[in-house]
């Protein structure tokens, strides 16, 4: 069952008042971000499983219903329509992993007015996340050049919650493998890990430390950089001489110190001993510019542990996420204030190609026709989910590999698009949306003059 109190005071409050006063025709909202992070380009749109997941399942329970009476705070009304609570609207969303840029809706909600109301803080909240999580994600994927990356990050993620949704997030993103078992088990993801520092410190030889492991876990990945990054190599190479044929050690990780150098050094001892199948995966403090950067040298590294840096999306730690009224009562409804003015109206995003690569995201009016391939998909209608809208993760992981393929090379690239990817609005939504402010104010003027 969905957690139904998760939510903000508001949305109750506001629901009481819309009952109170018989506000429950039909009522669009829309999910997007107003504006991209200054280092971000594109976003990956992710959370919607969640989302619907939530839908079709919040449900207030006699506790809920008996702790919100005791506050003092809500009619029986209210009260009476949360006991019976179901979501009965419908859902239109860009599927997860797909890019999507400012002011294009990642998902819209039509149905009763205090329905569409009443789950706005909760889905803000799972969309925000892992959308913020698989666009950090995307650009690291991007910097590694189809080298494999694993997650590292669980012990720095905001709380247990993040550190399960992240992860599923930074896979529909192109992450290959996580070191997180509760993740792995809940979505069915490959696991991957290594060993800590701990276990070489635990013994008082690094070659018995690295021939204890391998006896245990012959495919395994040792840690060299413990005491001295390249002697560790030395002793790993000394264990393959040792085993022989029995040496079976896949990898050996580098977590500290020039990476770029120790890398090449230790492709070199690696090589020269005749171990080439022994792969370099390189950790510690990794984020996308400097993957980017060990690559762009040239660096001898097969695979990348990242860790906090992506895990918390530490250069953009937060969207410009909101979940605004756009129509009620059949006509397009906005705001004025400054910097936050709405487009009206439900929407549909028509991205235009040119041999293979986007050119351009065409914002419409949700019944128009226009060139290109319309974005939002209609995924739930009544409060039931439709056949073909929870793809496997493995599906929505090849998904945002394609879209993202096909965005231009100078969106993909980690420094900020010059121009930004274009983001048009079509003659029929700018007109609508004139209408609206035209009408907004002069029934604006009209208050003012008849007190």
């Amino acid at each position: 069952m969905a957690p139904a109190l998760l939510t903000d005071l508001y949305e109750l409050t506001m629901v009481d008042a819309y009952l109170a006063e018989g506000l429950h025709e039909e009522a669009a909202f829309s999910l997007f971000v107003r504006r991209l992070p200054a280092r971000r380009n594109f976003l990956l749109a992710c959370g919607l499983e969640q989302a619907l997941t939530y839908l079709e399942t919040l449900r207030f329970s006699p506790a809920d219903l008996s702790w919100l009476e005791s506050l003092g705070r809500f009619s029986r009304q209210l009260l009476d329509w949360l006991e019976h609570f179901r979501f009965t609207g419908d859902v239109h969303a860009v599927p997860e992993g797909t890019p999507v840029f400012g002011q294009e809706p990642l998902l819209e909600v039509v149905g009763p007015l205090p329905e569409a109301q009443l789950v706005e803080t909760y889905l803000i909240n799972q969309v925000h996340l892992q959308t913020l999580a698989a666009s950090k994600a995307a650009r690291v994927v991007e910097a590694a050049r189809g080298r494999p990356v694993v997650d590292f990050g669980v012990r720095r993620m905001h709380g247990e919650d993040a550190g399960l949704k992240v992860v599923r997030a930074e896979h529909v993103a192109g992450v290959s493998a996580t070191s997180n078992l509760q993740a792995a088990q809940r979505y069915g993801l490959p696991v991957s890990g290594t060993m800590a520092h701990s276990y070489i410190q635990a013994h008082d030889d690094e070659l018995a430390a690295f021939r204890a492991y391998a006896h245990r876990f012959p495919e395994t990945t040792l840690l060299v950089d413990t005491y001295d990054t390249l002697e560790g190599v030395r002793k790993v190479v000394a264990l393959a001489r040792e085993l022989g044929s029995d040496f079976h050690v896949r990898a050996v990780r580098l977590d500290s110190g020039d990476l770029l150098s120790l890398s090449q050094q230790t492709r070199a001892l690696l090589d020269a001993a005749g171990l080439e199948r022994v792969r370099i995966l390189a950790s510690g403090g990794l984020d996308e510019d400097e993957v980017a950067r060990l690559l762009a040298h040239q660096a001898p590294i097969d695979a990348f542990g990242v860790g906090t840096a992506m895990g918390v999306s530490d250069d953009a730690p937060a969207l410009d996420m909101a979940y605004k009224l756009v129509e009620y009562a059949g006509r397009g409804r906005l705001k004025l204030s400054s910097g936050k003015v709405l487009l009206p109206g439900r929407k549909q995003v028509f991205r235009e190609e040119q041999d293979g690569v986007a050119r351009r995201d065409v914002l419409a009016c949700h019944d128009e026709a226009l060139p290109g391939h319309p974005l939002l998909r209609r995924v739930m209608d009544d409060g039931r989910r439709l056949e073909g809208a929870s793809p496997p993760l493995a599906v929505l992981q090849a998904h945002a590999r394609e879209a993202l393929a096909r965005l231009p090379l100078e969106v993909r690239r980690l420094e900020p698009a010059r121009p930004p990817y274009p983001v048009e609005v079509s003659a029929a939504l700018s007109a609508a949306k004139e209408q609206v402010v035209a009408g907004l104010r002069e029934r604006l003027a009209g208050s003012r003059a008849h007190p």
